[in-house]
């Protein structure tokens, strides 16, 4: 909940349970832009001890933001995160390059799992369950933000998978993905479980990909200009399978298999009789079953060793409905020949305690800062990190 005092913003949690018990409150004074400290005590609760890297690698915190989910970056330097659980959008800015935010500004609220978010000529562009919203010249209006166009609410109202990560591709549209509506069915409207598109207008919808059962994160590789996403795949079938799932998409109208085949080879028992998995895509790279794999991005900075350049990192929000968790965790896919996954591997973790089974924060969302430097998302622990990288 937020509460407003004169000259100053208390900032209340009600559901984060950190490492010494919940989120205290922390008043944050107003500045004279309207802008709040991106920073307070806090995040200096929060375990960072705990989290496993690579030798060289180090995580900070970035910044504090409730619900923190998908991101975007704008030429600026000011970042864009959206709420899923929450109501609201955010940016928040590093004014003083020293790579840690300082300034946090609510751009919107009152929205409906405004999810995703994307940036494009100046134009903020937000993600509702069922309406796509543009801010107009946002960068010099963060402290008045202006109201919103909706410039397409033509998607459906359903809230199960209802959340939207959204993006610009290489072509100029905005990609709008719509999950199933149920842990597995089969649509009538062939909207649902599927990746679209529409032009900047919000006109223009087409189905560019199906057969998606619940995509929260893609992105074009930086070569080939190809679409590649991830997948969660279906509940109930077990603790082992099916296997989420990173795919890739080289042309329009191609099919992954929801809900008739998953990662590939399993036969759904319910709707597999009707079509085969031969009719389909089968995945780039099976993940682990239930990790819930959300944002994607290819390392496309020179601040990590070269091995990284053009290889996906995933973020994996972990299970809900597994015996035991899995997932909580940054995954590493490597790519050959910018086509082929190879590997899969976790590149950091410690956000699950394996042997406890208690959990404090959950990755969302990735994004390669200008620098090098790696942002993650944490809609759990209510903040940003940034991985960065020395030998």
């Amino acid at each position: 909940m937020r509460a407003l005092k004169i000259g100053a913003i208390v900032l209340m949690a009600g559901l984060l349970q950190c490492n010494n018990g919940t989120k205290p409150e922390v008043e944050v004074p107003v500045g004279e832009d309207g802008s709040v400290a991106a920073l307070t005590e806090y995040s200096k609760t929060l375990p960072l001890e705990k989290i496993k890297l690579p030798a060289g690698f180090k995580i900070e915190v970035f910044a504090e933001v409730e619900n923190a989910r998908s991101m975007v970056m704008s030429p600026s330097g000011v970042l864009y995160i959206g709420n899923r659980n929450g109501d609201k959008v955010y940016a928040v800015k590093d004014t003083d390059d020293d790579f840690k935010a300082d300034k946090k500004w609510v751009i919107a609220s009152g929205l409906n799992m405004p999810n995703g978010v994307a940036f494009k000529d100046g134009d903020l562009y937000v993600a509702e369950v069922s309406r796509i919203l543009k801010f107009s010249g946002i960068e010099s209006k963060l402290a008045n933000p202006p109201a919103p166009e909706i410039i397409n609410d033509k998607y459906p109202t359903d809230t199960h998978h209802g959340w939207k990560y959204i993006a610009f591709g290489p072509d100029g549209k905005l990609y709008v993905p719509v999950g199933a509506p149920c842990n597995i069915c089969e649509s009538k409207d062939e909207v649902y479980a599927s990746i679209t598109r529409i032009n900047p207008d919000g006109s223009g919808r087409e189905i560019f990909a199906s057969g998606v059962r619940n995509t929260v994160g893609f992105t074009w590789h930086p070569v080939t200009k190809e679409l590649w996403f991830t997948d969660n795949g279906r509940d109930m079938l077990g603790d082992d399978i099916p296997p989420c799932e990173l795919n890739r998409a080289s042309k329009a109208g191609m099919h992954f298999g929801y809900p008739y085949c998953h990662g590939g080879t399993i036969k759904d028992p319910q709707f597999g009789d009707k079509r085969p998995c031969g009719d389909f895509t089968v995945p780039a790279q099976n993940l682990g079953p239930h990790t819930a794999p959300l944002g994607i991005k290819f390392y496309t900075g020179s601040m990590f060793p070269a091995t990284y350049q053009n290889q996906a990192f995933i973020a994996e929000h972990g299970s809900w409905n597994r015996s035991k968790k899995i997932g909580y965790r940054v995954s590493l896919v490597k790519v050959e020949n910018n086509t082929k996954a190879t590997s899969y591997e976790t590149f950091a973790s410690g956000w699950l305690d394996d042997e406890t089974q208690k959990v404090w924060g959950r990755p969302v969302d990735v994004l390669v800062l200008n620098d090098g430097s790696l942002l993650v998302s944490d809609d759990q622990a209510d903040v940003v990190y940034r991985i960065s990288y020395k030998p």
